[in-house]
């Protein structure tokens, strides 16, 4: 009997002794990780003091080289310089009437400027002070002497391409990206890096690292996103020609937001070599790379510049196709298929208007329009875009966010990717009477599941794409004029209306390319309108959008055009075509 109660009394110690050693790990544990968030903090802001320091110390030597220049050449034509075009600037620098010194001084002064108000760039690129002493070397290029901005995710030698991403910083590059060497044999200075959103996927314009950019426009207002530096300082004069990069209407969204002109290039048209990209792999909604410009013949003639022997030999994936100019130059009539509203996302007042009034310039200049209706948005948003570019369920995306805050501009968008995939279900069929659209990006959110899955979500976006073709043949259209996303949202809003991006990210998904092109502005008439929006589903969505889009009286309306894949030419053709008529509207 005493045997068995001393093997009782030891039990009860083992279990005491247990339970306090279990706890103890569980403290040391819980110390652990909350030593390692302390660390992870640390380390992050440390990142972040670090690359801001970069650009501080680049804006304060450019604005030193600025006042040293302005002191020697104290008559510098700035003023006149700021106001040339793209094609009268190359043509007095080509002539000699104008020098690079003086261009490239003038456009640095101003975007220095021109920074402080909107908060665009992410850092003055010294080497191309270097780079202007030798420019004349590459005199017989088509962009001789011309000063121009790049997003911050398009490599150049020696800085980072964080896309606005902690864990992405402290890895300048190693070399330039094709598109930075083409530019340069061609003769133009890439001058600034601008500013993006946190991952590059939302199409606000702030980050952790960099802050928030504003709209040159209306401060109070968002540039749009995701190349929304580029838009803010193209539109606010301190760049005459950019090249952003555009994944959901990331060049087209800036620009009808900042009111200039934007270009996404059919994908593989441009080389992507050295861009880098918020999900790299992810083929199913293509990204593209593409020019943004005050005016059409801007964005061809970068086009032309870049569609060169120089690139197809950098990057022999590409096809060496050059730049078309004779269809770029042809007026023949088209046949323009045309609509209001894709189906998805309710046009706003504004941007409805944009396309009737161009529509009717249009007509009366003997083209021929003809109604159009995108095949099943409601279907393909969820489906084939939201699957495509979440495929793996956001872990990617998650994983690149790590290591640091989260952006306000990104929090409402984000949020729900953090739940576990059995309750993101469970909301998608909870919320399927109610809000079916809702609904249905919940549970595509999942992402697509298996390897097999995949492959059959890369099959039906092919079957898509062809259907689409065959529509556009069934309707004998040359090329297609819709509503731009805009006008500019208010703050906060771009990162709870992911769906807004439809009207834009359909052409990514179908890979066709498109441009935007100002056309208007919003008036109060369109105001008073936007009142009584009710949207395509009348979900909280919709009633989040007429918020977005509020007091925006004055802000640019855009329309955009489309054509088929590889016909880039034909599109900007049918852009430059609706930017004249404007124009002489305005007359």
């Amino acid at each position: 009997m005493e045997h068995v109660q001393l093997f009782l009394r030891g039990a009860d110690l083992d279990s005491r002794t247990a339970a306090q050693l279990a706890g103890a790990s569980c403290v040391v544990g819980v110390l652990t990780v909350l030593a390692r968030m302390v660390s992870n903090r640390r380390a992050a802001k440390e990142k972040i003091q670090r690359a801001r320091s970069r650009r501080d110390e680049s804006l304060q030597r450019a604005e030193q080289a600025v006042l040293q220049y302005k002191e020697s050449h104290p008559l510098a034509e700035s003023a006149l310089i700021l106001t040339l075009s793209l094609s009268e600037l190359t043509k007095k620098l080509q002539e000699g009437s104008l020098n690079p010194e003086d261009v490239f001084y003038s456009y640095m002064e101003k975007t220095l400027d021109l920074n402080k108000k909107l908060n665009c760039c992410t850092g003055i690129l010294l080497e191309s002070f270097d780079q202007l002493k030798t420019v004349a070397s590459n005199k017989e290029g088509l962009l001789y002497g011309v000063p121009v901005s790049i997003k911050e995710n398009i490599a150049y030698k020696n800085y980072d391409s964080s896309c606005g991403l902690i864990i992405k910083l402290d890895q300048p590059e190693d070399k330039d990206s094709v598109i930075v060497e083409v530019l340069k044999r061609q003769g133009a200075i890439p001058f600034v890096k601008t500013n993006l959103p946190q991952g590059l996927l939302n199409y606000d314009c702030g980050n952790p690292i960099y802050g928030q950019t504003v709209n040159p426009c209306n401060l109070q207002k968002t540039p749009g996103g995701s190349s929304g530096g580029e838009g803010a300082l193209i539109g606010g004069g301190g760049s005459l020609l950019g090249i952003g990069t555009d994944i959901g209407g990331s060049v087209r969204i800036p620009s009808a937001f900042c009111g200039i002109c934007g270009f996404k290039a059919t994908s593989g048209r441009l080389s992507s070599r050295g861009v880098r990209a918020a999900l790299p792999g992810q083929k199913s909604v293509c990204s593209s790379s593409g020019p943004m410009a005050r005016d059409v013949d801007s964005l061809a003639l970068c086009m032309q510049a870049l569609l060169c022997d120089h690139m197809f030999s950098l990057d022999p994936t590409i096809p060496p196709i050059p730049f078309n100019a004779q269809i770029y130059q042809s007026t023949s009539p088209l046949r323009i298929g045309y609509l209001e509203n894709d189906g998805y996302t309710g046009s706003s007042p504004s941007m409805a208007r944009g396309v009737r009034e161009v529509k009717a310039l249009l007509e009366q200049a003997g083209h021929t329009l003809v109604p159009y209706s995108p095949l099943k948005t409601s279907d393909v948003f969820p489906e084939l875009v939201v699957k495509g570019i979440l495929g793996d369920g956001t872990t990617t995306l998650l994983q690149n966010l790590e290591g640091g805050p989260l952006d306000p501009c990104l929090k409402a968008q984000v949020l729900p990717y953090y739940l576990p995939k059995w309750l993101k279900k469970t909301i998608s069929f909870l919320l399927k009477p109610l809000a079916p659209r809702i609904a249905s990006v919940c549970s595509a959110i999942c992402g697509v599941g298996s390897v097999a899955d995949q492959w059959k979500h890369q099959s039906a976006v092919e079957d898509y794409i062809h259907e689409t073709i065959a529509e556009w043949r069934r309707c004998n259209i040359d090329v297609l004029m819709c509503p731009a996303l805009g006008p500019a949202f208010n703050f906060l809003y771009c990162g709870k209306l992911s769906c807004a991006s439809s009207p834009m990210i359909l052409y990514n998904l179908l890979n066709f390319p498109a441009g935007v092109v100002p056309v208007s502005t919003v008036t109060a008439e369109d105001e008073e309108k936007l009142k009584h929006y009710k949207g395509n589903y009348q979900d909280y969505w919709d009633k989040v959008f007429k918020q977005a889009v509020s007091g925006g009286e004055g802000l640019p309306v855009a329309v955009q055009c489309v054509a088929l894949p590889w016909q880039d030419e034909l599109c900007l053709r049918f852009m430059k075509e609706m930017e004249q008529l404007v124009r002489q509207n305005r007359k």
